[in-house]
Formats: C-alpha cells, structure tokens, sequence
C-alpha cells in the first residue's frame, strides 16, 4: 500500500511540475502569452458556467415560490434575460478582463510577447492580474444581481430576495473560483516576471487571503443562504415542507461540492510550491548544489522559493569557496582551519613524516625554453606529485617553485606516518621516471617532532610546519640529486617505518649542510 502511495505521489509531483503548470524559461514569450491566455479564459469560463448551472438549477427547482406567483411565468422570464444577459456580458467580461491582463504600459502584452525583462510595475501588475479578474466576474455578477432582483420584484418582493440572494451568492463563489483557477493559469507568466527579481507585494493577496477566500465564497455562501431560508421560514410566510427540504438539500450540496473545489485549489496552489522547496531540499541533502526552484506563486509561497534560491545559491559560493580554499592549502589543512572558530597564531608539537621534492635543472631549463612550456611542464610534474602523496594519505603543504613539500602525520595524526612518506617517495619516482622522463626530480625523506600551526600575522597567516625534519629533508633532496637513486631517506626514519617498508638500503652517514652531526642515509633498494 505505502509503495502505491509513493508512486502516485511520485507521478503527482513529476505532473505537478510540467513546465505549463510553473512555467520554462525556453519557451518563447509570444507562445507563453497565448498559451496562458487559452488556459485564463478556459478556467474563467468554466467557472462562470459552473456558477450560472448551479445558480439556474437552484432557482428553477430548489428556490421556494412564494404564494400567489405563477412559477412557470416567472422561470420563463429568468430563463430569458438569463440567456441574453450571457450573450451580452461574456464578450464583455472577455475583452475587460483582457484588457485588464494586456493592456496598457505595464500590461503583460507589453514585455511578455518581446521577451523583455518586465520593470517592477509591470511584475506587480501580473502578481495582481488574478485580483483584476475576480474583479471582472464581481462586477458583472452585481449587475446580474440587480438585474434579476428588480425583475422578479414585479412579481414578488420575497421572490426578489430569493432570487436576487442566490445570484449574488453564486456571483460571489464563482468569482472566488475564477481568481484561483487564475493564479494557476498565470503561475508561468509570474514564473517568468520573478526571474526579474522580487517585488513589494502591495495590493496582492497573501496565503491566508485565498485560503479565507476559498472557505467564505466556496462554504460560507451557501452556509449564509441556508440561514436565510431558515429565517424565512421562522416568519409568517407559508412554505411548503417539501420545497423547505429541497432547498436545504441543494444549498448543503453546493456548500459541500464547491466547497470541496475551491479548498482544494487553495490547497494545490499552496502545498504545491512548498512540495517544490522539500524536492529541493532533498537534493541539497543529497549533496547537489545547482538545485534551482522556480519561482511562480504570488503570495508568501513565492517569497519563500525566492528565498530557498537565495540559500542555495549560499551555500553554492560557501561550497566553491571551501573548494578553492582546499585546492590552495590542501583539503587537510582547510578542514582544521574550518573547524576552528576562531583561528589563533601559534602552533603545537607533533611528530610528523616531512617528504620534499624538487627538479633537478630547473634554471637550464627555465632558459631553454618558453615560459608557457616551463608552466605546462611544472603542472605535469606536479600533477604527479599530489597524486603520489593522496594515494598515501599526506598533504602538500606548499608549492615553492619547482618545488614541493608534503607532510604525512599533520593536521591528522597518522600512526604509519613514517612508511606512508617512504612508499610515496619511492612511487613518485616510479612515476616520474615512467611519464615525465625528460624532467628529472630529487626526492629526500625525513621525520621528527614539528611545530604545527598558523603562522604570520593577524591579517593573513597559512597552516604550515617548522622545524628540523623540513631543513632535513630539504638537504637530502639536494644531496639526492647527485646520486642516481634520485631519492634518500635518513636512516631514523627507515627505522621508524618498521616492517612496513623493507626496500631500502643502508647507506654511509654524511654531515648536511647546516648541521654538526652526521645523517645516516638510505636508499631505495635496486
């Protein structure tokens, strides 16, 4: 049962989002303006029939007749001006309400049909167009009203109140109908004027102004003709039992199917945007940060998608920025950064693995070639770099040049911190002997306790590490470039490594430059 639920609401939402219901910014103007202005005049017309089927069967069968009116006369009579009422006022409600939509300056016709970008009044203009063509239906419904309450006057005052009453209330719901089934047919063209920007909603009507509307002219109008016949029928005047009847069943008819109808077009329009933000939410939790609702609801709905666009777009430029600054510092040293709510300068104590590399003839061939080439070379090379020490779990602290330096075991402790440096070095050499064999590199490994921190000064510091093991590995790397292994490791580090990492060779302790002790130093093995 749950499966079938969700697939039906699957395919609702998937419906619920055709790009005729919301709306699709490739759809040229010129066609949008006459397809909204089909779907307008449908829905207005629908409603208007509605309402004059239900406000005629009432008045012919349900409408109690008081004594003493010929009822045949009478319902021959409405029926007649009925029909030439219709006759005259639907052109005339048709050309009103499109002028009201169209015309003038700030009219839809006036930016839609160009695909110009529509000024604030002209996007306030459509956020109103469904007020202006309730206004339409109201206006035309009063006449209505008058027109048939002094008619049926001439026969009977009571019977002019029924009547004059059950026009007014059907007028009343079918202008209700009218301005949702609008704000529906119009949802792509305000789609498209809310891609200009917001707009001071002034004039336009909230969620709770449709949703009291929905409730008073779909329910409460038929509720206030039942108190009518009610109080009628506690007064002198004779009614027959069976038209009392009729009249009740018919009125809670109507008041339970329009009220049905306009509830659920108040509640399509309103849960419908809010179904389009949580899909949206869904796919910011999933990760997915282009997710880019439309906006098109006219009320506090469409603030609210606005809104949701705004954060996502947020959270877009904190996820690039987050990007960029990883790319810059390594993805290590920005999440400790990050993490940290206010950074301070300093650093602690850490024992960390330092692995240093650097091409060997760099100023030959700096001269020797284009600095394009020299650029393009130096990316390749270090290409190579970062991917050798991802695999092993280190960072690249810095890029000096042609130079790089990588730390295993800061910001995050690594217990094999020592055999990941030593495995990363002797691939990066595989490697760039197999891919980059034009451009020698050296490679020297060291380890030892560090000072691990932000340096520099309030206004701009960066997390590096200082301390004996970087100079160390620095000079290995310069004393690896003599020797045809192109890597050296200090032997405290291979004994540090363990078991884990066997393939290097014990070679003669030599003193480096800066220091007063001598280095033991390895190799790796042939």
């Amino acid at each position: 049962m749950s499966s079938a639920v969700a697939r039906i609401k699957a395919a609702f939402d998937r419906w619920a989002e055709r790009p005729w219901l919301v709306g699709d910014p490739e759809i040229p103007g010129r066609t949008l303006a006459r397809r909204v202005r089909i779907l307008a005049l449908i829905g207005t017309l629908a409603a208007n029939a509605g309402g004059i089927a239900a406000v005629a069967c009432f008045a012919l069968w349900a409408l109690p007749k008081p004594p003493g009116v010929d009822g045949t006369d009478a319902d021959t009579v409405n029926l007649l001006i009925a029909a030439v009422y219709v006759a005259f006022a639907l052109p005339i409600g048709v050309v009103w309400g499109r002028r009201l939509l169209e015309g003038g300056r700030d009219g839809i016709g006036s930016w839609l049909e160009d695909d110009a970008i529509p000024t604030p009044r002209q996007r306030l203009r459509v956020l109103r167009a469904p007020l202006r063509i309730m206004l339409v239906q109201a206006v035309l419904w009063g006449l209505a009203t008058v027109l048939f309450t002094g008619i049926n006057a001439t026969y009977s005052v009571l019977l002019a109140l029924g009547v004059g009453m059950t026009v007014a209330l059907g007028g009343l719901t079918t202008s209700a109908a009218a301005y949702l089934v609008a704000e529906l047919a119009l949802r792509p063209v305000a789609s498209r004027a809310l891609m200009a920007g917001p707009v001071t909603r002034r004039g336009v009507p909230g969620v709770a102004t449709r949703w009291l509307l929905a409730w008073a002219l779909g329910t409460g109008a038929s509720l206030v003709g039942l108190i009518a016949v009610g109080i009628v029928a506690l007064t002198d005047v004779a009614i027959d039992e069976t038209a009392l009847a009729i009249t009740i069943v018919v009125l809670g008819g109507i008041a339970l199917v329009f009220g049905a109808l306009l509830s659920t077009l108040a509640a399509y329009a309103t849960v419908h945007p809010i179904a389009s933000i949580r899909r949206g939410l869904e796919r910011v939790g999933e990760g997915d940060f282009s997710v880019d609702v439309a906006v098109w609801d006219s009320t506090e709905m469409g603030l609210l998608q606005s809104g949701f666009n705004e954060m996502v777009a947020g959270l877009r430029e904190r996820e690039r920025i987050r990007d960029l600054f990883g790319r810059q510092v390594g993805h290590e040293a920005a999440g400790q950064a990050l993490a940290v709510e206010q950074p301070q300068l300093g650093g602690e104590v850490c024992e960390v693995a330092v692995l240093f590399v650097d091409v060997i003839g760099s100023t030959a061939l700096a001269a020797s070639r284009e600095p394009q080439q020299v650029v393009e070379m130096l990316n390749r090379f270090f290409a190579e770099v970062v991917e050798a020490v991802d695999r092993q779990g280190g960072w690249i602290n810095k890029f000096e040049g042609d130079a790089a330096l990588a730390i295993f075991g800061a910001p995050t402790p690594m217990p094999d911190r020592h055999a990941a440096a030593l495995l990363a070095a002797r691939e990066l050499d595989a490697r760039l002997r197999e891919r980059l064999p034009h451009l020698e590199a050296a490679i020297g490994v060291a380890s030892g306790l560090v000072v691990a921190g932000h340096i520099g000064a309030e206004s701009r510091f960066e997390y590096t590490v200082i301390g004996d093991p970087v100079n160390e590995a620095a000079r290995l790397t310069e004393l690896a470039k003599e020797r045809p292994s192109r890597v050296l490791a200090s032997s405290s580090t291979i004994a540090a490594a363990g078991d884990e990492e066997r393939r290097w060779v014990l070679r003669e302790a030599v003193t480096l430059r800066g220091r007063a002790e001598p280095t033991p130093l390895a190799e790796p093995a042939a």
